[in-house]
């Protein structure tokens, strides 16, 4: 009997090896595992935020937002992971040695995601930026200037070095795009990079005798907070204290420090080679010194393209920086 006419399409049969098929499914396996394997920039980014602030509530504040949304993306990286990145220390949040390390490499790949960017964008870039920093901070912002100006030639770079407050107030008075600068007391606004140990500083062997007053070596009064650090801890301990030399620049106190002739403060990883940190036991009385806090401040309104990649390089650079033990 002849079979019923249909308008259906033949079908095509294909028979495949038991090696094709295992090849096949060898290959959407390692498409599946790359898949798996790929990090989320914006929750490294989140990752980086709520460690670099100590807290979600901080992160949301500084990132403009929802605490919720920031644990959500951290949920997510850390499922991802297959381990917990952070730990709650009573009112803080930390990294756990996972974290740590994550943080670490979120960083590095942070910041190669921004250069591949910049330079695609290199050639659009033009313009000027003014910059301000202070003189300690100078010599740690060279790397990071000098791969700005060669990501970005025709962009014309003024940089300025002066004292925190002063580039404070120029970058409010719109002088400066952008100035990184030692917080000053009761000074609002700017985004904190990071906090500092300030630490006293003398030339090797320096010796003070029992009786002797501690000698200063200080910026001029008012002008930068090492100064009251170092005045203020020392009358609160007791411990007594003259000042023999006031200098306008890092240099002059270095020279002079350096010489053996007086002591002074600085951050830990500013302290130059041909000094070192004072140990207490050596000095009796010696009292801690606070921390300090170092920010960036942008200039009001809508920023030119070139001041926003500049100051997010230096951003980058303060949050990812290595401060030395």
């Amino acid at each position: 009997m002849l079979g019923k006419l249909t308008s259906e399409r033949p079908v095509t049969h294909f028979y495949l090896s038991r090696d094709s098929l295992n090849l096949i499914l060898s290959i959407n396996n390692i498409d599946s595992m790359s898949a798996e394997k790929i990090f989320d920039l914006d929750q490294l980014r989140t990752l980086l935020d709520v460690i670099d602030a100590e807290g979600f509530s901080a992160a949301a504040r500084r990132t403009d937002a929802l605490q919720s949304t920031l644990s959500m993306k951290i949920k997510r990286l850390e499922a991802a992971v297959g381990q917990p990145l952070l730990i709650r220390l009573g009112r803080r949040v930390a990294p756990t040695a996972a974290g740590l390390h994550l943080a670490d490499t979120a960083r590095k790949i942070l910041r190669l995601n921004d250069e591949a960017w910049g330079d695609l964008a290199s050639t659009r870039l033009a313009g000027s930026v003014r910059v301000g920093v202070p003189d300690d901070y100078a010599a740690s912002l060279s790397e990071t200037i000098r791969t700005f100006r060669l990501s970005h030639p025709d962009v014309e770079l003024d940089l300025s070095c002066a004292f925190s407050v002063d580039l404070l107030r120029n970058v409010q008075s719109g002088d400066l795009d952008v100035a990184l600068v030692t917080r000053q007391p009761n000074v609002p606004g700017g985004e904190s990079l990071k906090r500092e140990q300030l630490a006293w500083v003398a030339a090797p062997g320096f010796e003070l005798g029992p009786d002797d007053p501690l000698p200063l070596s200080v910026y001029p009064r008012d002008m930068c907070v090492f100064r009251n650090s170092m005045t203020e801890a020392l009358t609160a301990a007791d411990k007594p204290w003259k000042i023999v030399y006031t200098s306008m620049s890092l240099t002059g106190q270095t020279a002079m420090v350096g010489a053996g002739l007086a002591v002074t403060a600085l951050p830990r990883n500013m302290i130059p080679p041909e000094t070192q940190e004072v140990d207490p036991s050596k000095i009796p009385g010696l009292p801690r010194l606070p921390e300090i806090e170092i920010a960036l401040h942008r200039r009001a309104g809508r920023p030119t393209e070139a001041a926003k990649v500049l100051g997010d390089m230096i951003r980058d650079q303060f949050l990812g920086a290595d401060p030395r033990p």
